[in-house]
């Protein structure tokens, strides 16, 4: 475990032009009538406690009277947009119940509450400041993880999916220390898998606030998925550790999980479990996979030393000199994606000969 695994805070990498092509042609670019600054507009704001009194680090905002309603109304616009077919249809059921303010971390998000009033339901979903390696991030989780999800850019504004689930901090501090054996021993095997999957990928900084864990009730038992939930830092740090949950000091108690409830042989099951299904989602998604790639080789969204830092530690680490040759990080995030490739295929071909 380290205490200093990050570098200085990211900056913002613009978006260019290739990557909006790739947007608007996989529909991920719309026009939309409210921006980020737009929010910032804010003519006030309170702090938002949890149910304990603690500071949840977010604010309420609140705007003029001659500005609220225009601003309301754009956020439907933008909730029917992303969760339907853009119509204002079902405007007249909706209300935009609270915008939030995150004032930690690198994106400083909005969250927007909306309220459908016929039966109370609540929906959130967050306008942040676009950003070309957050929007690689979300793109690759789209197409090699487990889940989909939704998100829209239009010029700097990018409208993000909430993700429903339990924090990570929250799940380890109130909810683990309640788990029986047979829940903690699921709860290992899905973070082994989900470190294999931030390492494979290159999702870097997946501390616990960053993760979601989401319990679902199965006919016997309660079975759980981690997903992670910030996607800032896709391809940026030289660490090969960033990208590497077990190494934060904030996911010990995980790490703990799997030495205690996992043996070697399990652990090494898992792994090569999530090696294989994010081969085979290559393959299915190989078509959009190889355009946002070259979008991404031909980008430009970390520095000259965490480049080089990085493909040495991937060329010690996995002994393939492959990575020798990358000179950007979509260029070295393509080489870790087709050693896992290579090495599913491998596998699998030979077992069917054998066969």
């Amino acid at each position: 475990m380290s205490d200093r695994l990050m570098s200085k805070r990211k900056p913002a990498f613009p978006i260019n032009e290739r990557l909006k092509a790739y947007l608007v042609k996989y529909n991920r670019s719309t026009k939309i009538p409210v921006f980020y600054e737009d929010l910032l507009r804010f003519s006030g704001s309170i702090v938002v406690y949890d149910e304990k009194d603690e500071d949840t680090l977010w604010v309420r905002c609140y705007y003029p009277d001659h500005e609220r309603s225009d601003i309301d109304t754009s956020l439907k616009r933008i909730y029917t947009i992303l969760y339907s077919d853009g119509s204002d249809d079902s405007f007249k059921f909706l209300n935009i119940d609270a915008i939030d303010y995150c004032t930690f971390g690198n994106s400083k998000p909005f969250r927007v509450k909306v309220r459908n009033i016929l039966n109370d339901s609540v929906t959130y979903f967050y306008v942040k400041k676009a950003d070309a390696s957050r929007i690689y991030g979300l793109e690759f989780e789209h197409l090699l993880s487990p889940h989909r999800i939704g998100f829209l850019v239009y010029r700097d504004t990018l409208i993000e999916e909430h993700i429903s689930g339990i924090p990570g901090d929250v799940f380890i501090n109130d909810m683990l220390p309640t788990c029986d054996d047979r829940d903690k021993t699921y709860i290992a095997k899905q973070f082994v898998k989900f470190n294999e999957r931030c390492t494979i990928r290159l999702l870097g900084d997946m501390r616990s606030y960053n993760y979601v864990v989401i319990p679902t009730h199965d006919f016997d038992h309660v079975a759980y998925q981690i997903r992670a939930i910030d996607f800032d830092q896709q391809c940026f740090e030289g660490k090969l550790k960033v990208y590497r949950p077990q190494f934060f000091k904030e996911n010990y108690a995980m790490v703990k999980l799997v030495a205690d409830y996992l043996q070697e042989s399990s652990i090494e099951q898992y792994q090569k479990e999530e090696r294989s299904q994010v081969a085979k989602r290559l393959i299915i998604t190989q078509k959009r996979y190889k355009q946002l790639i070259r979008c991404m080789i031909a980008d430009e969204i970390s520095t000259r030393e965490n480049v080089k830092q990085l493909r040495r530690e991937l060329m010690n680490f996995s002994n393939d000199i492959s990575f020798k040759r990358a000179k950007s990080m979509g260029h070295i995030l393509k080489t870790a994606l087709n050693f896992v490739k290579r090495n599913y295929q491998d596998i699998s071909s030979k077992e069917f000969e054998e066969f």
